[in-house]
């Protein structure tokens, strides 16, 4: 099974591209499950009304490419999961948001998370879902001592460029939104820096899918690769392996 990394970006037209190989994965472990339809567990980090409306969106996106049961477990900004979230799933996602949020909510089930998706749990990240996936995520922040190097926009309430342990199920760190929000220049930046040791930036609509296999990219836009060398960082776009 798969980590499948998605940029983030709500467009109905990419949902097949994007969802569709994570469900194919979802089903074949329902299958081993004895189950027909797959029950995909959405963790979700919002107040009570927004909660509402993006656990219907990822509900919807998810039906409108194949049969399964979404299954929606939420908690507001500084809430935490319980493990009962992962019990009888057969796949995982992870959606968009505050992502120091979700690192918050979620960082208690990492290690049950990475058994799972070891196991063959297919996982999806959804923008914040996705960074959190590396081994050390870039959460956030817009400065790199005190200098900007990205859009304050995109700085997830933080101000420093923060990295912390994420989930571990990959080992580059990952930014969503690449060209949409300009975070592809914080990982060029962070990687300069030594805070991570190169990673991946993804547009919206553009899933990237670690596998045992190699990688593969789908979707809209690009995904673009940021890799440290002797002349500096490398930026190159990764196509289909």
């Amino acid at each position: 099974m798969s980590v499948h990394l998605v940029g983030g970006g709500w467009d109905p037209g990419f949902a097949e591209a994007v969802f569709r190989p994570f469900l194919a994965e979802a089903e074949a472990r329902a299958a081993g499950a004895a189950r027909v339809v797959p029950r995909v567990g959405v963790l979700l980090v919002a107040d009570a009304a927004e909660a509402a409306v993006h656990g219907e969106r990822y509900s919807a996106a998810l039906r409108t490419v194949a049969s399964c049961e979404p299954v929606v477990a939420t908690v507001g900004v500084g809430g935490r999961f319980g493990s009962t979230v992962l019990n009888d799933v057969d796949g995982l996602l992870v959606a968009g948001g505050l992502t120091p949020a979700y690192l918050e909510a979620i960082l208690p089930l990492a290690d049950e998370i990475r058994l799972l998706v070891a196991d063959g749990l297919p996982y999806l990240g959804f923008s914040a879902g996705a960074a959190l996936a590396a081994e050390r995520a870039l959460i956030g922040g817009w400065r790199i001592a005190g200098i900007p190097v990205c859009p304050e926009e995109a700085g997830e309430d933080l101000d420093e460029v923060t990295v912390a342990d994420g989930l571990a199920l990959i080992d580059l760190a990952v930014e969503a939104h690449a060209a949409q929000w300009g975070t592809l220049a914080r990982l060029i930046a962070a990687t300069e820096a030594g805070l991570v040791d190169g990673g991946v930036a993804i547009d919206e609509a553009t899933v990237l899918i670690v596998g045992e296999g190699g990688f593969r990219v789908a979707g809209r836009g690009s995904v673009w690769q940021a890799s440290e060398s002797e002349e500096g960082v490398i930026v190159r776009t990764l196509g289909e392996a």
